[in-house]
């Protein structure tokens, strides 16, 4: 049946919450609204709202709660409403969720699933579109990944909230409404897994999360001209799957890293340094960089320059064989 990713990530908290009654989800509007998104629709209905509720409009206190129910035995999911309120929680994500396992000496684990809406597309302001995934993925402890397609929104989530880590998951809210076919429950790869999701010889896209379909859109364009690009598509950031970019970029000898996020000391930084330090001598041109320009997340009308899109990225992959 064809599933949109926001179905996929409802389904997902509704089996995940009948399978342990220890999950519990929370946020603002999550309850009786179904979430911004209404990707906790009728939860409440069904679980009751001692275990799908809302919160007051405090960030700090959604995830300073759930840090302490985590400590006695509950398995807390809580959604930030959107990406640019996250930061007001930010203290207690990398003071305390990302480092009490550290601080106890295994001890004490923290299983809590921060669901984070981010990213742009969606015709909204500042503080609803932006891409704080470097942020998190700086910060030791934390498990940070985000699904680009419904099965791996499903099967993501579902590990996330079986694991014994604290997780950031992000959320490609430009994507919640793109669909494919797919039968739930669905399995997906373990975090620090990567996906090809097209194979090809002359280059490699790598990207994740929002940006894995506009570098599909981007190797469907360029295959009419000749160019045989690959996709791949990392899916979990923290752990990272160096081998399989890695992989890919010694066939290809090219790489063009696509990401919302502005470009200066975003993740994308970090895999050129990794491909560079490791495929090194494999590479026909330097790795190149796409991504939204470093400013401010601009008015609505003018995100669609902002973010990049197939011509940008095709206009790198021309760079990159100029070399």
């Amino acid at each position: 049946m064809s599933v949109t990713m926001a179905q996929a990530l409802n389904t997902a908290l509704h089996d995940a919450m009948t399978a342990d009654d220890r999950v519990i989800c929370y946020g603002e509007d999550v309850g009786m609204l179904g979430g911004v998104f209404r990707i906790t629709d009728r939860l409440q209905e069904r679980f009751g709202p001692q275990r799908c509720f809302d919160s007051p409009l405090a960030e700090s206190g959604i995830v300073g709660t759930a840090i302490g129910m985590a400590m006695y035995g509950f398995r807390p999911v809580v959604e930030m409403q959107f990406d640019g309120f996250t930061y007001p929680a930010f203290d207690q994500i990398v003071s305390h969720l990302a480092k009490m396992r550290n601080r106890s000496r295994g001890t004490v684990t923290l299983p809590v699933v921060v669901r984070i809406p981010y990213g742009g597309g969606i015709g909204a302001v500042e503080h609803h579109s932006e891409s704080p995934e470097s942020y998190f993925a700086h910060t030791a402890g934390l498990h940070v990944v985000t699904p680009a397609t419904p099965g791996d929104a499903y099967g993501m989530l579902r590990r996330a909230l079986t694991g014994a880590d604290p997780v950031i998951f992000f959320e490609p809210k430009r994507r919640y409404w793109a669909s494919e076919e797919l039968d739930l429950p669905h399995e997906s790869a373990p975090f620090g897994q990567a996906e090809v999701r097209r194979q090809g010889s002359l280059a490699t896209l790598i990207s994740y999360g929002p940006t894995v379909a506009t570098c599909l859109d981007a190797a469907h364009a360029a295959a009419e001209d000749g160019w045989d690009l690959e996709v791949v598509d990392l899916r979990s950031l923290v752990p990272l799957d160096t081998e399989r970019v890695v992989e890919s970029v010694r066939r290809t000898g090219r790489a063009i890293v696509v990401h919302e996020a502005q470009v200066f000391s975003g993740f994308g930084a970090e895999l050129a340094a990794q491909i560079t330090e490791e495929a090194f001598y494999h590479l026909e041109a330097p790795v190149l960089r796409v991504g939204g320009f470093d400013i401010p997340y601009p008015p609505a009308q003018l995100e669609h320059y902002h973010l990049p899109g197939t011509d940008r990225i095709l206009d790198a992959v021309e760079r990159s064989l100029a070399y």
